[in-house]
């Protein structure tokens, strides 16, 4: 893996309708961030040639409206991206990840963050990179890292999707 792509899923509701963490949908600006982030990506050329997803209902949906800006990624449910520390992340960024080129994790705060931050202070990273990354890692939000020959990460883009919503309050 030469890039990471690390995004959390959109804006969701509150609550799910039965009550469950994992069920919880996707509101309507979750559903159009979701969108605009994979054009986002797509645009600048970063797309995944395999996507670890999360169980959570919220990391499905994020992905199929994300993924029409992705066609030929392969794509993996993750059971252990749900309720993850960032250990976990990074223990499932081990399983059977070796022949792709970027992988990309849709899943959740505050794991995603963590691992941020940490690929971050581990890598060969500019202090103003750990601090744009250290400020905030809200929904919709992608993180890419590329990886030098020994492994250690440089912040390559953050997006906001609040930074991309033309004429929305």
């Amino acid at each position: 893996m030469h890039r990471l792509i690390l995004f959390r899923h959109a804006k969701t509701e509150a609550r799910a309708p039965g009550g469950e963490d994992i069920d919880r949908a996707l509101v309507e600006r979750g559903r159009a961030d979701s969108q605009r982030m994979g054009r986002i990506l797509a645009d600048a050329g970063m797309a995944p040639d395999l996507v670890l997803v999360s169980p959570a209902v919220r990391a499905r949906e994020t992905w199929t409206l994300a993924s029409p800006a992705f066609p030929p990624a392969r794509v993996e449910i993750r059971d252990g991206l749900y309720d993850a520390t960032p250990e976990d992340v990074a223990d499932e960024l081990t399983k059977g990840v070796a022949a792709a080129d970027t992988v990309m994790v849709v899943g959740h705060n505050p794991s995603l963050h963590e691992l941020a931050i940490s690929l971050l202070e581990d890598g060969w990273a500019e202090p103003a990179d750990i601090e744009r990354v250290s400020a905030g890692f809200p929904t919709a939000t992608a993180a890419t890292f590329r990886f030098d020959g020994a492994g250690r990460a440089c912040l390559e883009a953050l997006f906001h999707a609040r930074d991309h919503r033309a004429g929305e309050g």
